[in-house]
Formats: C-alpha cells, structure tokens, sequence
C-alpha cells in the first residue's frame, strides 16, 4: 500500500464514524432553533391576523412546502457535508430544482396576470422588510446548526457554510410565515430567496472560521 492509498483509507474510517452523530444534533439543533424563531415571530412580529383564512388557499401550502422542502434539503445536504471527505449528494441538486419550479410558478402567475398588475405581484406590501426579517429570524437557527457542526470535522468549509446558512434561511422562512401576508408566487420567487441566500452568503464567507477544526 502506497501513501495516498493509505491516506484515501483513513480518509474513509474518519468519515464513516462521525455520521450517526451528526444525524442525531442535527434535529435538536434544528428543533431548538426554530423555537427560538417561532417565539421571536410571534412576540416582535406577532401572528398574521388573517393566517387561518390563508391556509384555506392552495398558495399558503405551495409557499408553506417550498420553504419546508429547502429547508429539509438544506440540512440533508449540511449532514453530508458535515463529515470528514463527504461528497454533498442529490440535495445539492435538489435545492436548485426547487427553486426553478417556484421560478416557474412566477413565471405563469405573471404570464397570466395584466401587465399592470404584475408589480404587486413581485413587490406585495412588504418587500423591502421580508428578506431582512427572514435573516433576523434565521439567526437563531443558524447559531444552533452551527453548534452541531463543531466538532463534525467538515473539509470544505466554506461550502458547509453556506449550506448552513440556507438551511437556517430556509427554516426562518417557514417560521416568517406565520407573520407574512405574502402568497403570490413572484415575491415568494424574488423575496424569500432572497432571504434565504443572505444568511447562505453569511455562512460562506464565515463558514471556515466558524467550523474551523
């Protein structure tokens, strides 16, 4: 045996020993972070007054299960990064094909809709809050995803990172729902990924510091 077989050897015994772990912080991570949110929502931002006569329209579970869907997607892909020489698997490209299906529900909903109406279409009444409040609302989760992943022993860091700042954008995208009167396809498709991919980019640019090993 030559010395990068036997490092490729190692590589995959560090790597196998680490998962059941991850797997395992990862929920409590997700769990108590999204808690933290949800109270964070409901005491600074308060509850949608409208929210149960939304969830009687169609749109409220189309924006309900693209954020959820992201999200999940986000921290399978974080739990595979999270190990010693793991490759990212199928959910990094899931997260894309999520997106471009949302992309092209906007597309018909303006295609469909009078010229004139489809500014408020993408802009609603809350655009220029909605990215910013969802990465408020992500802090927290992130904060908890980075806990679980200390210690995890990630080779590509900065790729990690930003999985899990989209995972935890994701999350506090779900959680910003209660609050949000938003259902139109092309803000969901411009204004929550948007705030989705600040805490994304906040989580590439810390990501080799924060899971430094």
């Amino acid at each position: 045996m030559n010395i990068e077989e036997l490092i490729d050897t190692l590589a995959r015994d560090v790597a196998a020993r680490p998962r059941a772990s991850a797997w395992r912080t990862l929920p409590w991570a997700v769990a108590g972070g999204a808690l933290i949110a949800l109270l964070l929502a409901v005491v600074a931002l308060h509850v949608h007054p409208a929210l149960g006569q939304e969830a009687l329209q169609p749109m409220f579970w189309v924006r309900e299960g693209y954020c959820a869907l992201l999200g999940v997607l986000g921290c399978v892909l974080l739990g595979s990064l999270g190990r010693p020489g793991a490759r990212p698997g199928a959910a990094l490209a899931g997260i894309p094909a999520a997106v471009l299906l949302m992309w092209a529900l906007a597309l018909t909903s303006l295609v469909k809709s009078p010229a004139a109406a489809r500014g408020a279409l993408i802009l609603g009444s809350t655009a220029a809050a909605c990215p910013l409040l969802i990465t408020l609302l992500a802090s927290p989760i992130f904060v908890a995803l980075t806990w679980a992943l200390r210690g995890r022993a990630p080779t590509q860091l900065r790729l990690t990172g930003t999985a899990l700042g989209f995972a935890a954008g994701a999350l506090g995208a779900l959680v910003y729902t209660v609050h949000c009167p938003e259902l139109a396809a092309p803000f969901l498709a411009v204004w929550y990924l948007l705030g989705m991919l600040i805490p994304a980019a906040v989580g590439g640019w810390a990501g080799p510091r924060l899971l430094r090993w």
